[in-house]
């Protein structure tokens, strides 16, 4: 039996400040705009309190709605709902009237409530959740960087497998130096020598200085990019194997998963034994299709993208990865699928099939077995550092320098 509410609380949060209407059941209103500031929380607390309010409603927009829920959520209960869900029941669009529909709907225990991790996980998630965009980041300028030496007729891709790597990193360091020709193929790899007839047809040419200074940027800004990555990737697996070291292990058991691939779905769903089977996990990471039923007519249309966007790329690109293990039951899946509904569509089937096996082996505290007889190589652990925690001195420092950011900016008129 659900829980009777008779004075609920709907919040309409922004950026600098949210608006919070009072609803009882006997249609008394009250309606405050207060800022989102401590001052204004607190405030908040205090109404919700002396007004005895059973329940707290809010959007899960963004991230503004965190301070308030961890605040309150030790005295009241606090509802996150899906923002849309919500805009379902209403097309009015205004800050006052978001607040007040809100209200009515936990009034009428009509929001479901959304999953809210601790603190200590939503830190480890938004550190993996930072790690991913570094690297699309960091992408996006290796992409630039291709532009230039396309731009200049200097193929260097088609020799080098990676031009980021060891080897190509000292090529285009020496272009941008200026060295001799002869000095950079010395300097690399007995390996890499072997083809210095390739390299040196494709750098004998005069490069442009704006072509050499842009190159240097994006060297530069991807080396700073490969510094911030290699800094998360301590903290997130330092707090992975401290306290999900059994469930990284079942993960990287199957085939197409390693270890960023296992951190990050730890870190995306958290807690398996939250969901009741494997489709219901699934049905969260929006990877099963919209339905539609009218009198006898059923509709199966595209997934339903709800949940977490980072979750969805990772389970694709585990996806993959898996389509490309010979011998493995995933893979033969994946061909028998691909014929009758195409590669795309496979995929996404595939990962969807992934996404419950991962429920049951964790569910069930199973390593992966695959039926076909596939054996998955060893992933070599790697060395966990200890990271050091920032001095006092030193946050002063970092919050110095991104104040500085800010007052230039403000400056610039930006």
């Amino acid at each position: 039996m659900s829980e009777i509410v008779n004075k609920s609380c709907g919040l309409d949060i922004h950026k600098s400040f949210f608006i919070a209407t009072i609803l009882s059941r006997s249609d008394e209103k009250q309606q405050f705009r207060l800022n989102r500031d401590d001052d204004g929380i607190l405030t908040l607390k205090n109404i919700v309190l002396s007004e005895k309010c059973d329940v707290v409603a809010c959007e899960s927009t963004n991230d503004f709605w965190v301070p308030i829920h961890d605040l309150l959520t030790k005295h009241v209960r606090v509802i996150v709902g899906n923002a849309r869900d919500m805009k379902a029941f209403t097309h009015r669009k205004t800050d006052k009237i978001d607040s007040e529909f809100i209200a009515k709907l936990a009034l009428n225990g009509m929001i479901q409530p959304s999953r809210v991790f601790t603190k200590e996980h939503r830190d480890f998630r938004s550190l993996v959740r930072r790690r991913h965009k570094f690297v699309g980041k960091r992408t996006d300028i290796k992409n630039e960087a291709h532009s230039i030496l396309s731009s200049e007729m200097i193929p260097l891709k088609g020799i080098l497998s990676d031009i980021f790597g060891k080897s190509g990193k000292k090529i285009l360091s020496g272009i941008t130096s200026g060295k001799n020709l002869d000095d950079i193929i010395a300097g690399l790899p007995a390996n890499v020598r072997k083809k210095s007839d390739q390299i040196r047809e494709v750098l004998d040419r005069e490069i442009s200085q704006s072509a050499m200074i842009r190159l240097q940027s994006c060297l530069n800004l991807i080396q700073q990019f490969d510094d911030e990555i290699k800094k998360l990737e301590t903290h997130i697996f330092n707090y992975v194997y401290s306290k999900h070291e059994h469930e990284m292990k079942i993960l990287m058991s199957m085939p197409g998963i390693g270890e960023l691939s296992a951190a990050t779905l730890i870190a995306e769903i958290s807690d398996f034994s939250d969901f009741p089977s494997g489709d219901k996990l699934a049905s969260w990471l929006g990877i099963v299709p919209n339905v539609h039923q009218s009198a006898d007519k059923y509709y199966s249309g595209r997934i339903t993208k709800r949940g977490s966007k980072v979750a969805r790329w990772i389970l694709t690109q585990i996806a993959q990865a898996a389509a490309r293990k010979n011998g493995s039951k995933l893979k033969e899946f994946f061909d028998r699928k691909k014929k009758s509904i195409g590669h795309s569509k496979a995929i996404i089937a595939l990962a969807r099939k992934m996404a419950t096996i991962m429920w049951h082996l964790i569910k069930k505290d199973e390593m992966y077995e695959d039926e076909m007889g596939y054996a998955k190589g060893e992933i070599l652990r790697r060395k966990i550092v200890e990271s050091e925690p920032f001095s006092i001195n030193e946050c002063i420092s970092i919050i110095s320098g991104i104040s500085a950011i800010v007052y230039k900016k403000e400056g610039d008129g930006t």
